[in-house]
């Protein structure tokens, strides 16, 4: 396991042609949550679909702001629904204190790219802007996801306003689980995937310019927020060589970047293996006082 990406020499995984069945996100099942919402399908935009849940953690703060967690589910911008994955995805953060804002967002079917990245930019300044009221500090808002929602967390801290998505956002940090971080490249050749090629059809005009633009790979710099990537040196659904690239990308800029390599870890399973690093993100985060 690669903690901190404190840079050992390490091996990009060479990717063998995948079979057709895992080039598309498996959508995990709705589940019943263990918590309800303290506020259920607010809308944070003019859209029907862009609505998203508040969670609140239980037990006082003490007087203090939480931190914020915008979650943002995966499903590869195909699918996918923000009541998926609220045990796993939602509650580690409700147990350490944070305030979760869990959004939904229009897909691909209703919006190609690159309106899902607009629409996380707007859920993003509706939690700054409803940060006092929900007792957060609005200077400790984490994004995160999985698949295409870590690629969308990725971009709601990432992009610029010279991007043309709308007014960036204030993200303190990011938790990348696992998200696309360069969308051309899965437009083509070897790591073509079927999602992406529904995100980004191929009518699209400036296709290859846009997918360039809503790639995180596009807005590496010094100064962005930190971040961590948590990926599985054996996924089949986005390489693991994405989550490589970013991290040693960013901290060439001279930005703040860890990674969690998951040994033999696919896309998200087992979930054993990818439950068991939740301590080491909580530990980047209070590295740098953003936890409650």
């Amino acid at each position: 396991m690669v903690e901190g990406m404190r840079f050992r020499p390490f091996l990009l995984v060479v990717f063998a042609s995948l079979l057709c069945s895992a080039q598309t996100p498996v959508v995990e099942p709705v589940e019943k949550p263990a918590v309800q919402p303290f506020e259920k399908n607010v809308q944070y935009s003019e859209y029907p679909q862009t609505v998203l849940d508040v969670f609140m953690p239980t037990g006082s703060a003490g007087g203090t702001r939480r931190c914020g967690v915008l979650n943002i589910h995966g499903g590869g911008w195909m699918g996918g629904k923000k009541e998926n994955n609220v045990e796993r995805f939602v509650m580690p953060w409700l147990g350490r204190g944070c305030v979760v804002a869990n959004v939904e967002y229009r897909l691909a079917a209703v919006a190609p790219a690159p309106a899902a990245v607009e629409d996380v930019l707007q859920a993003a300044h509706w939690f700054h802007k409803n940060a006092r009221r929900l007792g957060v500090d609005d200077k400790k808002i984490i994004a995160t996801g999985d698949s295409a929602g870590g690629h969308l967390a990725l971009m709601t801290a990432l992009t610029p306003k010279s991007a043309g998505f709308g007014p960036p956002a204030n993200i303190a940090a990011v938790v990348n689980f696992y998200g696309i971080t360069d969308v051309e490249d899965q437009l083509g050749g070897e790591n073509m995937r079927k999602y992406a090629v529904a995100w980004v059809p191929p009518d699209t005009k400036g296709r290859m310019e846009l997918a360039r633009r809503v790639s995180p790979l596009s807005y590496v710099r010094k100064g962005a927020p930190p971040v961590l990537t948590v990926h599985g040196t054996s996924d089949p659904t986005v390489p693991y060589e994405h989550g490589v690239r970013l991290t040693k990308a960013l901290r060439d800029a001279g930005a703040d970047a860890e990674m969690i390599s998951v040994s033999d870890g696919e896309h998200g399973r087992p979930v054993e293996k990818f439950n068991a690093v939740w301590p080491q993100i909580f530990e980047f985060l209070a590295r740098r006082n953003l936890l409650s």
